[in-house]
């Protein structure tokens, strides 16, 4: 399938986990790919796939610290002008961090929300004009199970999360007469280096972990969600709008 060809796309997280799936996927179906993160090594890894699979000449990367608003304002301006324009946004970076509620930092709650909400919003707010300019412009925005349904010792992982989706469906509604679409994807359990490299509190209850399992199967693999948001991000995906897509294997049904 080549439903991206000639669309130009920022992902953000696109050094590793979904963020890099959904950058390797778009650069496989046509598209021309800004890939933005905060670890230059992880740029570096998408960088050398896309380049065996023959798709250096349609990649740039840059790094970003997408809680900064200065840093975000000059390197999604960069993006664009490398680009030539913006059709579509994917913020799929994020941060995962977990605590008992009643021991949380006030420095860590900051630092989920300042990346996963804020950040998404910074990121949205730099590239919106872009994206009205194209005519057919799509935000996706990665949420959580976790914005629905109890995900304990992730009080502000859950927060960040149900923030993005109320945001994802506002901007959804603004824009909608101006030629732009946005969308929440909310995916389960995924096999990321973000869930594996979790520290859960000591006396954290197992069970908890158990019901967040999919049913009748493990945890789905980046490459899963990344054709989901490949497919909402598309033509395919045109008459979908101002709504959340959950990808949790039925984890929640």
């Amino acid at each position: 399938m080549d439903r991206f060809t000639d669309r130009r796309i920022v992902v953000t997280g696109a050094g590793s986990g979904m963020g890099r799936a959904v950058a390797l996927r778009l650069l496989r179906e046509g598209g021309h790919v800004a890939a933005l993160d905060l670890s230059a090594g992880g740029l570096a890894d998408t960088a050398k796939v896309a380049a065996d699979e023959g798709f250096a000449n349609r990649l740039a990367t840059a790094t970003v610290d997408i809680a900064d608003e200065a840093e975000v304002a000059r390197v999604v301006a960069g993006a664009l002008d490398t680009l030539g324009g913006l059709d579509v946004l994917v913020n799929a970076a994020g941060i995962l961090r977990a605590a008992h509620t009643e021991e949380c930092p006030l420095e860590l709650w900051q630092q989920v929300i300042g990346t996963n909400l804020t950040g998404t919003f910074l990121v949205t707010r730099a590239a919106l004009p872009a994206l009205v300019a194209s005519g057919r412009g799509v935000v996706v925005n990665f949420a959580s199970t976790a914005a629905f349904a109890a995900h304990p010792y992730m009080a502000a992982y859950a927060a960040s999360k149900g923030g993005i989706v109320a945001f994802t469906h506002t901007i959804a509604l603004e824009y909608a007469k101006r030629g732009v679409r946005a969308v929440a994807v909310a995916p389960g359990g995924v096999d990321t280096p973000l869930v594996g490299g979790l520290a859960m509190p000591d006396d954290a209850d197992p069970g908890f972990y158990r019901r967040l399992m999919p049913v009748g199967r493990g945890f789905a693999s980046p490459d899963e969600i990344a054709g989901m948001v490949a497919a909402v991000a598309s033509d395919d995906g045109a008459y979908v709008n101002g709504t959340t897509i959950h990808i949790d294997g039925g984890t929640h049904a």
